[in-house]
């Protein structure tokens, strides 16, 4: 890999957009105490655009906090979505358990920012002590990847959108000026066109990409803080996987375009590929990196800058600004997320439960307690002067705190029992499944002990190079693990395998003479040569009976038994090749040995926990 692709790989992940934003913070402060008055004149400058007697008139500082930070929350709105269609948040008591915790989390901070400012005029900025920054809280998650759950980033990402949203409404009640009714009734109808067309299935970006600014430039007017217009349009975008039939459909067009190379042509294959992919995916990737690799640094830089001394130190750690926002954040988010989590628990008599363990849940409320974006976003809005470098003080000093008590409590739990530790971590509930057709020894093609802990399970195609490459860390997985049990399913891609189909039905006629495996092994060893002299030669080569194999060849005699595959990944969402199923669990990223021995120790811990 090049240099160049590493460097925009590092930056798509958590860590690298958290390394990124501190580094811009860490350029706030230096610029900010070596040469205060020019920062402050750098975000002071006034930008506006017009159209003949109107004008929309910004400083820098506010065209970043209000219109570019609009896109950051638009892709908090394309996440949560996401996670609502199909991740963790398909199991609606899920969708209760995170607004319950989400809201807790928020009010329990916002009360203890209370009791240190009552009696104060900084009470009023209650707002700063409630928002978990989603960016840092990811990045912090990411450094102690190997002591935590992956499961627990499903269940920050369920946090934060709530946290954002009820954040975004705070601002628009309680941080903006005077309502300007008109103005807001114009929003509010944008909105409803959007929502209009999304339900008449148009899916035209332009149309609603005008009725979002429609939307961000009438809350403006109406004295509504407009960077909620991205939450709300980002989760109106549907997340689907890649259908069998769009992919096909977009490889024949391609197809077309390879045959005759016209203009014409080629527009219509890249719309094909375009709409094989849900919009949800294809905004994500457009917009992921402007935020990572330029707002979200941006933003930092415009609003992290503090003139430090040791007296404003002083006087910031005296302050119950600084005070009530730091004890809000990382002593508040904890009780807030854990009690209000166990208190549903209870109420409801297990019904309600986390899908973590509560040691995972305690370890998320002490991630939660970094504060950054929205924070400072509603400190600007209810503080000036003295007040607002204090909670700015306050809000970095989250990121120190929410960092130390991570580590200690992650610490704590790698220090139990395994037993414990799973428990601890991955909880007694019982997980989604992905895998719509549960395993059946009798009918499917399984290798490995039949009662094992991890059940493994490949839709392939015979004649896929990626493939023949998981096919290396799938020898690997199961020379080294005594408890995992391999299922391969055919799924041949005949679109673009054409031989894939007859290379399966080999496998299934080899398979009426008990030689499954030996033939699986050998198709997947010789991918570049399967035309059916091959699969005759391969046949002979394992000594089955010759005639009795041609036969069953001829007649297609396994296209039944594959079609019933086929008929399973269409339930399940499979669409491409490979695609693992690890006790269940669609399995996401890469298939390598780390990543699949990843994915079956983390199966093997939860059923573990459940049994502890």
């Amino acid at each position: 890999m090049s240099r160049a692709r590493r460097w925009q790989s590092f930056v798509r992940t958590e860590t690298g957009s958290a390394a990124l934003l501190l580094a811009a913070v860490a350029a706030a402060l230096i610029w900010a105490n070596v040469a205060p008055h020019a920062y402050e004149a750098v975000w002071r400058t006034h930008l506006y655009i017009g159209l003949g007697s109107h004008e929309l008139s910004l400083d820098l500082h506010e065209w970043i906090n209000a219109g570019l930070m609009s896109l950051f929350f638009f892709l908090v709105g394309l996440e949560a979505r996401r996670e609502f269609d199909m991740g963790e948040l398909r199991d609606r008591r899920w969708v209760v358990l995170s607004g319950i915790a989400g809201l807790a989390s928020m009010v329990v901070p916002a009360l203890i920012y209370v009791a240190f400012n009552a009696g104060h005029p900084s009470v009023h900025g209650w707002g700063v002590a409630m928002s978990t920054d989603t960016a840092f809280a990811l990045g912090i998650l990411v450094l102690f990847g190997s002591r935590l759950p992956a499961s627990l980033r499903a269940f920050m990402l369920s946090i934060s959108v709530v946290d954002d949203l009820v954040a975004l409404l705070v601002i628009a009640l309680f941080y903006s000026d005077d309502i300007h009714v008109p103005a807001l009734l114009v929003a509010l109808a944008a909105l409803g066109m959007i929502v209009g067309l999304r339900l008449l299935g148009v899916r035209r970006a332009l149309y609603c990409a005008v009725l979002s600014v429609v939307v961000w430039v009438a809350l403006h007017e109406a004295g509504v803080d407009p960077v909620v217009t991205g939450l709300a349009v980002g989760a109106l975008v549907i997340a689907y996987p890649a259908s069998r039939g769009d992919l096909e459909r977009a490889s024949g067009l391609f197809r077309l375009f390879r045959e005759q190379p016209t203009a014409e042509l080629q527009r219509e294959a890249a719309q094909g590929l375009a709409a094989a992919i849900s919009p949800n995916d294809r905004l994500e990737q457009l917009f992921l990196p402007w935020v990572s690799l330029v707002i979200v640094p941006l933003f930092a830089l415009a609003n992290a800058g503090i003139p430090l001394s040791a007296e404003k130190l002083g006087d910031a750690f005296t302050s119950p600004i600084t005070l009530g926002i730091l004890c809000g954040f990382v002593v508040g988010k904890v009780i807030g997320v854990v009690g209000s989590m166990a208190a549903a628990r209870w109420l409801t008599k297990g019904r309600l439960r986390p899908n973590v363990g509560w040691g995972a849940v305690t370890a998320g409320g002490a991630i939660a307690g970094a504060a950054f974006t929205v924070s400072l976003l509603i400190a600007s809005l209810a503080f000036e002067g003295a007040e607002l470098e204090q909670a700015r003080i306050g809000i970095l000093s989250t990121l120190v705190g929410a960092f130390v008590l991570s580590w200690g409590v992650s610490g704590l739990i790698s220090l139990l029992p395994p037993e414990r530790r799973a428990r601890a971590l991955l909880g007694d509930s019982e997980p989604l499944t992905d895998l719509a057709v549960a395993v059946d020894p009798r009918h499917d093609r399984v290798r490995g002990p039949e009662h094992a802990v991890v059940t493994l399970v490949e839709y392939g195609d015979f004649e896929c190079p990626y493939c023949g490459q998981a096919e290396t860390a799938v020898r690997d997985l199961l020379g080294h693990e005594a408890d995992v049990r391999y299922v391969w399913r055919h799924l041949p891609l005949t679109d673009v395998h054409p031989r894939a189909q007859l290379a399966a039905e080999a496998a299934e006629a080899a398979a009426e003479q008990d030689m499954f495996w030996p033939m699986h092994d050998l198709l997947m060893d010789r991918q570049p040569a399967l035309t059916p002299r091959d699969l005759l030669r391969y046949a002979d080569e394992l000594g089955l009976d010759m005639a009795r194999f041609r036969k069953d060849l001829e007649r297609h005699r396994g296209a039944r038994r594959i079609a019933e595959d086929v008929d399973s990944a269409d339930l399940s969402g499979v669409s491409g090749t490979p695609t693992f199923f690890v006790n269940g669990r669609r399995h996401h990223g890469a298939y390598d040995i780390k990543s699949l021995s990843a994915a079956v120790d983390q199966a093997r811990q939860r059923a573990m926990a459940t049994r502890a």
